[in-house]
């Protein structure tokens, strides 16, 4: 008859196994953080956005400095830019211009 029993593991290294566990832990939350997004946080953000039109003697900078005061004006200037796909010197009267904006500027 074969006897089939239970069998018994013997830690022998109490911080080995202590330090496996840990990093199978961290490897696990890892895992699941990029799976579900979690470490993209600012993407969750949805991006408010205005649209303007463009009065004689408006400037990129007027505008940034008016829609976007908490930014530094180069780097608004630079977003404003890319997303209506334009330069500062390709701005004219009667354009249409979609511009980030605070929430609280939103609701005003």
């Amino acid at each position: 008859m074969i006897c089939i029993g239970k069998k018994k593991y013997i830690i022998k290294s109490t911080l080995r196994f202590t330090m496996f566990i840990t990093i199978l832990c961290i490897l696990v939350i890892a895992t699941v953080s990029a799976v579900l997004g979690l470490s993209n946080v600012k993407g969750m953000t949805e991006q408010q956005y205005v649209q303007i039109q463009v009065k004689p003697g408006d400037t990129l900078w007027c505008l940034a400095g008016e829609y976007m005061p908490n930014t530094d004006i180069r780097k608004s200037i630079n977003v404003i830019s890319e997303i209506n796909d334009t330069s500062v010197s390709e701005l004219y009267a009667g354009q249409i211009l979609k511009i980030p904006v605070e929430k609280e500027r939103t609701k005003r």
